[in-house]
């Protein structure tokens, strides 16, 4: 149960008003942007990134995002400040497809000391596509071992099997199955949606690559255009969660803004096994377009949220969803991206974004103000920024 207080008025501005000014949520209207204010304003994650991906290893949060080599960073907070630790390639990677030098969606994952990141090789339309693997025992800058390839479509080794003959390799994600501790790695896009394959016992391949045995996770019947990708995986208290961005994403300086509510928003379905079936809140199966809204554009500041991941809570935390979204008094490029995250409460075994700002109590306990104080405050600061 989570503790709600009040806190004096000084001290609930003073805690709005230390985010930098650079990452501060000023209100912007137009036609295109979403201004509801019926969900949430995200935590700023103070960070620019593009499908970040959040590890909490040794006290320290470690992001990895896309970009040159996959860079990754440490805070000791979810708000930062954020710190470059290192790269996990050195240089391009040893995979001769897609753009080598700088990887997309990066997904990393630890078991008994070593740490797994797979990523993505690829060019924006094109299934020409990889999903490699590099791991460290490290995270402290040290040089990580590039594996190469996990699976590929479009072309290259295995690219000619059934369903890489269909489906797009990016955006790789990782699930476990909590009862046998099987590991599956969920992958997909826009052609034929999101899939799922076994891996091998040490993570670094698929089994049976001549024959494997892949399920469908999501699909979108009876269109051409199926936008559903950067899929995530969490299991929370006898369910399991598919999670995925659905809309268009990215470049919309340069190809324009779709309709409103056509862009970047995060959507869910559950399943009480690993591989499925999923449904959503209304009970329609994912792979019959379902998909159940949790997060999306906001208050004419918030636009295109997704590349999302879910880091599991404890005793004292609850589960957060991360994600990038633009500000949209910053600007629409993807290089100008931002990192925000939410906790996450379940209404009947379905996941909600929490209201209000975040905080934590010295008792350790996360506490959330109620909405109406945040958009009290918020309201107060822009009517102040205008005077």
């Amino acid at each position: 149960m989570h503790l709600l207080f009040l806190l004096p008025i000084t001290t609930l501005v003073a805690l709005v008003g230390a985010r930098p000014a650079s990452q501060s949520l000023t209100p912007t209207l137009s036609q295109v942007y979403e201004t509801t204010d019926t969900i949430p304003l995200p935590n700023i994650g103070n960070l620019q990134v593009h499908d970040p991906n959040v590890v909490f290893w040794d006290d320290h949060y470690y992001l990895f995002k896309g970009g040159w080599h996959v860079p990754y960073f440490k805070a000791a907070n979810m708000s930062g400040p954020w710190t470059q630790v290192g790269t996990v390639l050195d240089g391009e990677s040893v995979i001769h497809q897609g753009n080598r030098s700088r990887p997309w969606a990066p997904t990393t994952v630890e078991r008994n000391g070593t740490f797994y990141c797979y990523y993505t090789l690829s060019t924006h339309g094109s299934r020409n596509s990889a999903i490699g693997i590099a791991t460290s025992t490290k995270l402290d800058g040290s040089p990580w071992k590039d594996h190469g390839a996990v699976i590929r479509t479009g072309e290259g080794n295995g690219s000619d099997v059934w369903p890489f003959t269909i489906s797009n390799a990016i955006d790789a994600s990782f699930i476990r199955d909590n009862a046998t501790g099987k590991a599956y790695l969920n992958y997909g896009s826009y052609w034929h949606d999101i899939w799922q394959i076994p891996l091998t016992d040490d993570w670094l391949s698929i089994e049976s690559p001549a024959k494997p045995d892949a399920v469908q996770l999501s699909f979108i019947p009876g269109q051409t255009f199926r936008p559903e990708e950067g899929s995530w995986m969490s299991y929370h208290d006898g369910y399991y969660y598919v999670w995925f961005s659905h809309g268009k994403c990215c470049s919309f300086d340069v190809r324009g803004f779709p309709v409103r509510g056509d862009e970047y928003n995060i959507r869910v379905g559950r399943s009480r096994t690993v591989r499925g079936p999923f449904v959503d809140r209304d009970g329609k199966l994912l792979l019959d377009g379902g998909g159940t809204i949790v997060y999306a554009s906001n208050h004419g500041l918030v636009y295109a949220p997704g590349g999302l991941g879910v880091m599991p809570g404890n005793s004292s935390t609850p589960d957060i969803l991360y994600y990038h979204y633009l500000n949209t008094s910053i600007g629409f490029t993807d290089e100008q991206a931002q990192l925000g995250y939410n906790y996450l409460k379940y209404d009947n075994g379905w996941p909600t974004v929490l209201d209000g700002i975040a905080i934590k109590s010295s008792a350790a306990t996360i506490s959330r103000l109620p909405g109406w104080w945040s958009l009290m405050i918020l309201s107060g600061l822009w009517l102040c920024m205008l005077s």
